[in-house]
């Protein structure tokens, strides 16, 4: 029975955007090569191929630590306790397909290189998207948050890798009730923003969702709380939820309408969108796109939306061809 798993078990992850690194199986030889402390953790599972127990904590952030090393050229990736530890196939989507809504405004062309400017909403200890938008695209990244800790092990990371240095500046947002607001700078300009919110509407309900993910992992139940991706509060829970805090997201867009390009939010409930779409509606957007994407059996998606219609989209790109 294991031998007829396996041989239809795939190399190859073809739901991952064809420019994801992550599109073939773990390449556990190569990385723990370069990171050998990731092989305590290796094992054989049940289709008798090389894994790890991604219900463990202390395993998933030892694959995360490989994979950024090996990919991505960062060295001594540390998280302080309790944070996000963001799973990198998944979050190098989402960096490829925003990449993507910027190219159909520049006739197919993905437009690369350090002028190329994009938010970070809710950046995190982990700072995973600007470690992969720089190292694929080259573009510049400002990255708030809320929370001075993951500000401070974000600097860390900058701070010991000159290719980050020199493309990303990190803002604390201290107002809590804002996400643009006091973080855009006057005549600002970004191509892009990106933001994965807060899934969850209460601190209950994260531990609920996290119980169920272990347990969908291990095939049993896990009666303890314990995060195997992590996360702070601000990282888990929103009052209202995902939905609330996208509104929020939509309505001060609004003021920046002029300041960038395409605004972007993952949305994990594919029943927010309905509402999604009327606060765009509302807020007149110009235009919106809703981007699909899938990791194995979960599916996720991020809404795109401008304010900028046909001619101006056309003005905006022909910057990019003078800076």
């Amino acid at each position: 029975m294991i031998e007829d798993d396996k041989k239809q078990h795939r190399s190859e992850k073809t739901e991952l955007h064809p420019r994801n690194k992550h599109r073939d199986r773990y390449d556990f030889k190569a990385l723990t090569a370069i990171y050998a402390d990731l092989k305590p953790f290796v094992h054989n599972n049940a289709y008798n191929d090389t894994s790890i127990d991604f219900s463990d904590a202390q395993a998933v952030l030892a694959l995360n630590k490989a994979l950024l090393k090996l990919y991505y050229d960062i060295d001594n990736y540390t998280l302080p306790e309790g944070f996000l530890c963001a799973p990198v196939p998944g979050r190098a989507d989402y960096v490829h397909y925003a990449a993507d809504v910027l190219a159909t405004s520049n006739n197919g062309v993905l437009p690369a290189g350090s002028h190329i400017k994009c938010l970070d909403v809710g950046v995190g200890a982990n700072c995973i998207y600007p470690i992969i938008g720089i190292k694929e695209y080259g573009w510049s990244f400002v990255g708030c948050d809320v929370e001075p800790i993951a500000l401070e092990n974000a600097n860390l990371l900058k701070s010991s890798h000159p290719n980050l240095a020199s493309h990303l500046d990190l803002r604390l947002q201290t107002n809590n009730r804002k996400l643009f607001t006091d973080v855009i700078t006057e005549g600002e300009l970004f191509d892009l923003t990106i933001c994965n919110p807060p899934f969850h509407a209460t601190k209950q309900d994260a531990a609920k969702g996290n119980i169920r993910k272990i347990s969908s992992l291990r095939g049993e139940r896990k009666h303890a709380v314990e995060l195997n991706f992590g996360g702070q509060s601000n990282e888990l829970h929103y009052p209202g939820g995902e939905e609330k805090f996208v509104k929020r997201m939509i309505t001060e867009s609004k003021l920046y309408a002029k300041q960038c390009f395409w605004f972007t939010t993952l949305i994990s409930k594919k029943d927010s969108l309905q509402n999604v779409y009327k606060m765009l509606k509302k807020v007149e957007s110009a235009e919106v796109k809703t981007i699909t994407m899938s990791q194995g059996t979960k599916v996720s998606r991020f809404v795109a939306w401008t304010f900028l219609d046909a001619d101006q989209q056309v003005e905006w790109v022909q910057r990019w061809k003078t800076e």
